[in-house]
């Protein structure tokens, strides 16, 4: 299905598809406003941060590929913790992603960032056709429920909606940037 785009590059959601391509035409127009949110910016840029926050739009792309590892690898497929995930010790250092980012190559940073991305759309795919939007996750609470794929897509457009506003005060903080 190809999607019209705004003046952006973002990928319009669908005004009348089925629940899987509503779901994730928001979760990618989401998606797509934080690659443009975070498009242009200098080293320097990405790694600044605002105080009183010790966030970075380097950390906060940092944090969303460690996200998406998380939810649609670990959670959904239950597939080993990958690299660089695997080796941190996250009981001493919960915040390393954030952290890290600030000493991390830009260009390695927004990759690592879009193979999650990439990774993270094919195993949403996967999911839904074995077994649809109902199709609970691998892994489970503690109480052995497990979420769906819907609740897993509609938690990350949650959690990208919320990090696009991080990302609004930040550009317009560097450089003046604005828009929705």
């Amino acid at each position: 299905m190809t999607r019209d785009l705004d003046e952006h590059g973002r990928p319009e959601p669908p005004l009348d598809g089925d629940e899987w391509e509503t779901l994730t035409g928001f979760l990618d127009y989401q998606r797509a406003t934080f690659a443009w949110k975070s498009a242009d910016l200098a080293p320097a840029q990405l790694v600044q941060r605002l105080p009183p926050s010790s966030m970075s739009m380097a950390g906060l792309m940092k944090h969303l590929a460690y996200v998406e590892d998380d939810w649609f690898g670990r959670w959904l497929h239950d597939e080993p913790v990958r690299e660089p995930w695997a080796s941190i010790d996250w009981a001493s250092d919960p915040d390393w992603e954030w952290e890290s980012a600030r000493s991390d190559d830009p260009d390695e940073v927004r990759s690592l960032w879009q193979e999650s991305v990439d990774r993270a759309r094919a195993a949403a795919e996967r999911a839904y056709e074995a077994g649809g939007m109902g199709i609970t996750t691998r892994r489970t609470w503690p109480d052995g429920r497990g979420p769906s794929l819907r609740w897993v897509l509609t938690h990350m457009i949650e959690e990208y909606a919320r990090h696009n506003g991080h990302a609004d005060l930040f550009r317009e903080c560097l450089d003046g940037q604005v828009g929705e």
